[in-house]
């Protein structure tokens, strides 16, 4: 059993949650910064077969932050869920806050009133990025956490609060007797061997680890580890560690284990990064596991997946359990062995499952999984069954745009087919007729027309294609003439009006004497107004110099070759305050080597450096 907490931005490619949680083999999958708001959830996100979700979506900043965790309905079935680390948020259709449901029905340790009043920042409003979700099992308590980055001065209160309150939380349920296990993107490397940036610091002598141990954030939370280098007296609520590094304690001098690389550089290849990402777990947890790795290979973020692996059994209670008794609500497994089928009433308030846009649905691989029942529930359940859901399903498509909604019963599709005959035979009466009187007094009814072009090569056909010399349209009427163009109104023919107007205009050239147009200098009939060459004194404008200035206009500039490789550079902007915030600039296309250093006679990248206004092609 495998808990896998994640820093990827699944969102951003096209591939199945369902092929992609195949290929992890994981039973908790946890990811970090999803960037999505509820508007962006598809059924491939929400309604993934043998998985349930729970999300915490940013509430401020609009497709900003976000957490997200997959449990496995085989073998894990959480018993509480609760999005934020305050516990003031609400569950869903609720107005009664998390820490004020029944206790039966909390998760528990949140912060005190004194403790959320140390707070710089309105606890509200540390909760609103959707930056924290918390399970609950009967064994433990899961955090899924994407801490804020320290990318920004301004940030950097919110930031601090945020580790404080994160600190608090977790203490709080040790304090309380549960086990903890915390996994996700904390963005704080611990120590020097966790951040390429920090041994190359050192290594050139312009900062010590001591000096980046000491950081604010950094101190904060090497006081939560057990194995965290802390220099001086703790702090005080933070005399004893709470979490262990699982990872770590698997590769304890394994340097170059990074889960973090600046894309911007590309300082991936060159494994120029950090280790920010990590699975944590009580002190009296750290025996469960028999491996924790990364996944650096994986690609798809900035990030790599992190993982840490169950045993089969554990100690619990001076008993050997197994895994799956203690990761399923009582009664569902016994000694490994399934006793109880999951079913949709194991589903918590904050399932994804549960949202109105898809509650009551299911994927189309749950539809043919099993045969339809025959015989009609006594209840309702919350999962229709294969007729009623093909049922809803054809109402939705099939009632779009219609005044109110179709409520069927048995036989459903047949009815709903006849309102979709009904609403194209309405169609069919209003649709525009033209009628024509014949001199006996009888009506002849003709051809409706087509609406629009028949074709993307009608669009651009030249205006003598469509209009005669004289001006009339094909039907006789010139008021369905407008600069050249047949309108709608003057096709008679629905398929084919282009050859009919192409053959009436060739027609009407060949009645018009030669020497009235040329080719290339043909009035508008419609709009007869002199050429502005013969208005305005012989002024012509010289089509191939104009087809060279355009050609010089839309032209890209060449790219300059760095000096160390003689490759084209690739351009980028900079982003720091001040005078040059904003300039483009050319440097070599290849990665930062390991020291993070531009290197001259390397494969690494080369010191080549241009500011893309100096930059002179023809100087070159």
């Amino acid at each position: 059993m495998e808990c896998n907490p994640f820093s990827y931005e699944p969102w951003r490619g096209n591939r199945t949650f369902e092929y992609m949680f195949d290929i992890l083999e994981a039973d908790i999958v946890v990811f970090q910064e999803t960037k999505i708001q509820r508007k962006d959830l598809r059924d491939d996100m929400v309604l993934v077969p043998g998985w349930d979700c729970y999300f915490s979506l940013p509430k401020a900043k609009k497709g900003y932050s976000g957490v997200a965790i997959y449990t496995r309905n085989a073998t894990c079935c959480p018993i509480r869920a609760e999005e934020g680390l305050t516990g003031l948020l609400c569950p869903p259709n609720s107005s009664v806050s998390f820490r004020e449901l029944p206790e039966d029905q909390q998760i528990g340790g949140y912060p005190t009133l004194e403790q959320l009043s140390e707070l710089e920042t309105d606890p509200v409003i540390l909760d609103s990025e959707g930056r924290c979700v918390i399970l609950e099992f009967p064994a433990f308590v899961l955090l899924g956490i994407y801490s804020p980055a320290n990318r920004d001065e301004s940030r950097d209160s919110f930031r601090h609060n945020f580790i404080d309150l994160m600190d608090t939380r977790i203490r709080n349920l040790v304090a309380m007797g549960k086990r903890v296990f915390v996994t996700g993107d904390i963005n704080i490397a611990r120590g020097e061997i966790d951040a390429a940036h920090a041994t190359e610091a050192i290594r050139k002598g312009t900062a010590t680890e001591d000096e980046f141990v000491s950081t604010p954030a950094r101190r904060v939370f090497n006081q939560l580890l057990s194995d965290g280098k802390v220099l001086g007296a703790r702090d005080e609520g933070r005399e004893e560690p709470a979490l262990f590094d699982i990872c770590r304690s698997f590769h304890p001098e394994r340097r170059g284990m990074y889960t973090c690389w600046e894309q911007r550089i590309n300082a991936r290849p060159g494994n120029y990064g950090s280790r920010i990402d990590y699975v944590l777990c009580s002190l009296n947890t750290q025996d469960w596991f028999c491996d924790s790795n990364i996944q650096e290979g994986l690609m798809g973020s900035d990030h790599c997946p992190v993982y840490a692996v169950f045993k089969d059994t554990v100690r619990l209670e001076e008993r050997e359990v197994n895994m799956l008794d203690i990761v399923n609500p009582p009664g569902m497994f016994k000694n490994g062995e399934r006793q109880q089928e999951y079913t949709t009433k194991y589903l918590l308030p904050t399932s994804g499952r549960l949202i109105p846009e898809f509650d009551k649905r299911r994927s189309i691989k749950d539809m043919f999984s099993r045969k339809p029942s025959t015989t009609m529930p006594t209840s309702t359940p919350r999962v229709p069954t294969l007729e009623h859901s093909m049922s809803t399903q054809e109402t939705q498509v099939s009632t779009a745009g219609l005044g109110s909604p179709i409520k069927t019963a048995a036989g459903s599709s047949q009815q709903i087919k006849g309102v979709v005959r009904k609403r194209s035979q309405k169609s069919e009466v209003i649709a525009p007729v033209s009628v024509k009187r014949s001199k006996s007094g009888t009506a002849q009814q003709s051809t409706p027309p087509t609406a629009g072009q028949t074709s993307l090569r009608g669009f651009f056909k030249p205006k003598n294609d469509a209009v005669g010399r004289t001006g009339r349209s094909i039907s006789g009427n010139p008021e369905s003439v407008s600069n050249g163009i047949i309108t709608e109104q003057s096709v008679a023919f629905p398929i084919k009006s282009t050859e009919v107007a192409t053959s009436t205009s060739s027609e009407a050239m060949q009645a018009v004497p030669t020497d009235t147009a040329t080719q290339g200098d043909q009035p508008d009939l419609s709009n007869p107004i002199a050429p502005a060459s013969s208005q305005d004194g012989g002024f012509v404008i010289d089509p191939i110099v104009s087809k060279e200035d355009w050609s010089k206009l839309f032209t890209k500039r060449p790219v300059p070759r760095c000096e160390g490789h003689q490759e084209p550079c690739i351009s980028l902007t900079t982003k720091k305050p001040g005078i040059n915030c904003g300039r483009a600039f050319w440097i070599c296309p290849r990665p930062l080597g390991p020291s993070g250093n531009k290197e001259k006679g390397t494969q690494w990248r080369c010191p080549t450096f241009i500011w893309a206004s100096d930059w002179n092609p023809s100087a070159s």
